[in-house]
């Protein structure tokens, strides 16, 4: 399975998010920087996630005998 999800775009149209939210004051500093902290947890743990390789455990041998 392939896909084409790039984290850095993900978190750059995220952080644009809240930064308006902010800018515009539909937020306050403090839920401004809870959002920030929030996001750089979810933008780490996605990244741990992203960077493994793939492999496929086998639980047989490919010649039985």
């Amino acid at each position: 399975m392939t896909y084409n999800f790039d984290p850095e775009r993900w978190y750059h149209n995220e952080l644009e998010f809240i930064n308006t939210e902010y800018k515009s004051g539909k937020i306050t500093q403090q839920a401004f920087k809870s959002a920030l902290t929030e996001l750089e947890k979810k933008y780490e743990q996605m990244c741990d996630r992203l960077d493994g390789t793939y492999q496929i455990q086998s639980n047989h041998k490919l010649n039985p005998k």
